[in-house]
């Protein structure tokens, strides 16, 4: 058993994000995925939630999963948009019951399809309260370096808001972001308001840069044009570009953890080679182990 809280107040973490498959095939990747990531000994791995709770018997299968047949700690996403009350008090006694003890809350995505979802609950820190009613997990939030896509660039009113969820959370996890000054930018603003709980920066290495582009988009991620034009110019080399992702990716977190920030969350997209030849370019370890 293993809380998140700990494993920050002992030191920095090193942590993967999935998504729960769509497919049989999409599956086995995803446990060739795991398996190859194991040897690197992470703090621990996420599971993504689909917007309007798409995915969450599968998000829930996969957690459960790597938990128990793994020997991973597992965190497991959770949205309240498209939720009752009760459909996620009952999800939460399942993680509880399955030995999971660590849930990132959000508010989440509403489904694309309907209007008449349920909404209980609609923010981040109301779904916080009710996890803590439910268990003792250890709970983190979604932090956005360059402002949540809903913040309309209300800077002083992201921030607030941030600063509150993160007052009741554990620690928050970033969308991950290309260059570092938002990130450290955020951490002056939210330490004027208070706040000293961890802030996990959230790493994407970049292996498809029109897929990464549209993912930064829909995240509120700045792609920065000094890096597009960087990919631009080798686009029509599959090869090139993943050395550029993974070159660019490297320095990103040697200056995160230069700088001391409390850990690393990568978004592996269920693949895991860029992923260890990050690890080896840091020098951290287990990287040939898992060839």
């Amino acid at each position: 058993m293993t809380k998140i809280r700990d494993l920050l107040a002992a030191g920095p973490t090193f942590s993967f994000e999935f998504f729960p498959p769509k497919t049989d095939e999409a599956a086995r990747e995803l446990e060739k995925t795991i398996g190859e990531l194991k040897p690197l000994n992470p703090s621990f791995v996420s599971v993504t939630y689909g917007a309007g709770g798409s995915t969450r018997d599968r998000t829930r299968d996969v957690v459960i999963h790597i938990q128990r047949d793994t020997g991973i700690t597992a965190m497991a996403h959770l949205t309240c948009i498209a939720h009752t009350r009760e459909e996620l008090v009952a999800l939460l006694g399942e993680y509880r019951e399955a030995g999971i003890e660590n849930i990132l809350a959000l508010a989440g995505d509403p489904p694309a399809d309907r209007t008449d979802y349920p909404h209980d609950l609609t923010y981040a820190i109301e779904l916080v309260a009710l996890v803590r009613e439910v268990g003792d997990f250890s709970i983190g939030v979604a932090a956005h370096p360059e402002l949540h896509p809903r913040s309309r660039g209300d800077r002083s009113a992201d921030r607030k808001y941030l600063a509150l969820k993160l007052q009741e959370a554990d620690f928050g996890i970033t969308q991950f972001f290309f260059k570092s000054e938002p990130y450290f930018r955020m951490l002056d603003e939210l330490e004027v308001l208070g706040v000293t709980t961890p802030v996990i920066p959230g790493v994407i290495p970049v292996t498809n840069a029109g897929q990464v582009k549209r993912f930064a988009e829909l995240a509120g991620a700045e792609f920065p044009q000094d890096l597009a034009e960087r990919f631009a110019a080798v686009a029509d080399d599959p090869v090139e570009v993943r050395k550029i992702g993974v070159d660019v990716a490297t320095g990103l977190c040697e200056e995160l953890l230069d700088r001391g920030v409390p850990g690393i969350h990568f978004y592996t997209l269920n693949r895991s080679t860029a992923t260890r030849e990050i690890y080896a370019n840091l020098g951290l370890g287990g990287y040939e182990a898992s060839r």
